[in-house]
């Protein structure tokens, strides 16, 4: 393993049936901007390509971040979550029922050769 103790999160939303554009666009209009804003170092958005079809499943958004270690991760998403602004912007996105039906999340840590450390 990395010496280092940076820690890298993938997330995969689902989105709530139907609500897969509002999905991205809250992402895309306020979400990264107050990621950036609380510290969290945004390493990349992505949809799954279907690999025989090569169609994009927009009903999901995969993305990692990365933080200085598990400390900092978790302050930040304490910050995050109460930022008014998100608060605002989710309840918002949100007035017609939620747009994220599920949230999966793995933590990485980046072994000794992995060129992303």
């Amino acid at each position: 393993m990395a010496t280092d103790s940076r820690v890298f999160e993938m997330r995969t939303y689902h989105a709530a049936e139907g609500r897969a554009q509002e999905m991205h666009a809250r992402f895309r209009q306020h979400t990264s901007a107050l990621f950036r804003k609380h510290g969290m170092t945004i390493v990349g958005y992505w949809v799954p390509l279907d690999e025989k079809t090569g169609a994009t499943n927009e009903d999901l958004l995969v993305y990692i971040l990365a933080y200085p270690d598990l400390e900092a991760r978790r302050a930040a998403w304490r910050a995050f979550g109460s930022d008014p602004e998100w608060r605002r912007v989710k309840a918002e996105s949100e007035k017609n029922g939620p747009i994220v039906a599920k949230v999966d999340s793995v933590f990485l840590k980046a072994t000794d050769y992995s060129p992303l450390k």
